[in-house]
């Protein structure tokens, strides 16, 4: 029996290593072919490391736009952030903490909201965008992303409101707190985690989304970094990959960074090692 299980525990091991490995390797490919000429990626020799070192790559992203392109992802993707987890925050509450009528129904209407393909959407969000003048901003961009991520994150944050008990809120009432002081010092601070959850999940949503994007903004200085990183594949010349791969790790940059920020919050075992006992 020991031996069964040793063996069993080995060979999950093996297999969790075979899918960290398929997973990583893409993203070392990346960086690794961002720091090679582009003589060295076309050539039939695989490169497994960046033997023929150069900056030359994310020197001619950095300057063919990436820095515009930049600040609007990052605007509408700020804006959309906020913006859905306000909403998202409120509307979970609602929905969790209080019993009105038709409840259960937009509980099921946010759910098939979310069966609808973005994509089937896109003419007639067009021409509401259009009609309001609003084709080419940020403000727009961020409309539409914060539609696309807002019933997601009301539904996930449903589950992280219904995960604390109210019982503790009523404690903390009981102590001599307000109802709106014991929201914000006992179950907001609860709630942490599950923002975080839903926030990263806005974040990816908005930052590498590229099919409204590309039909929103088509001037130049309006680009998103998805649709600026397709100018480099162009039909009429060959597409240089080592800037592509450069251009994808400058891209991939903010979002690591985001992720450092916000990985200490996200786990859910503040709530359960809160209510216990």
């Amino acid at each position: 029996m020991k031996t069964r299980k040793l063996l069993t525990k080995g060979a999950l091991n093996i297999f969790a290593l075979v899918v960290f490995v398929c997973s990583v390797f893409p993203v070392y490919w990346m960086v690794n072919t961002s720091f090679l000429p582009g003589s060295a990626v076309k050539s039939d020799t695989v490169h497994l490391w960046p033997d023929e070192f150069t900056l030359r790559n994310f020197t001619a992203a950095w300057n063919d736009g990436f820095v515009p392109a930049l600040k609007v992802s990052v605007s509408v993707t700020l804006i959309t952030l906020v913006v859905a987890l306000l909403f998202a925050f409120l509307a979970a509450l609602a929905l969790s903490r209080f019993q009105f009528r038709s409840r259960k129904s937009l509980i099921v209407l946010i759910l098939v909201i979310q069966m609808i393909p973005a994509e089937a959407m896109i003419i007639s969000t067009f021409r509401v965008l259009d009609g309001w003048h609003m084709l080419n901003t940020v403000i727009g961009l961020a409309a539409i992303y914060i539609a696309m991520v807002l019933p997601f994150t009301i539904w996930t944050l449903r589950g992280f409101v219904n995960g604390v008990p109210a019982d503790l809120e009523e404690a903390a009432m009981i102590d001599g707190c307000t109802r709106s002081g014991a929201f914000w010092r006992v179950t907001f601070p609860l709630l942490a985690p599950g923002l975080v959850a839903t926030g990263v999940f806005a974040f990816i949503q908005a930052w590498n989304e590229f099919v409204f994007a590309l039909v929103i903004m088509t001037r130049p200085e309006s680009q998103t970094l998805p649709i600026w990183l397709r100018a480099f594949v162009q039909a009429t010349k060959a597409t240089d990959w080592s800037v592509v791969m450069a251009g994808s790790t400058l891209m991939a940059i903010p979002v690591v960074i985001f992720f450092l920020i916000v990985q200490g919050r996200m786990t859910s075992s503040m709530v359960s090692g809160a209510v216990k006992g």
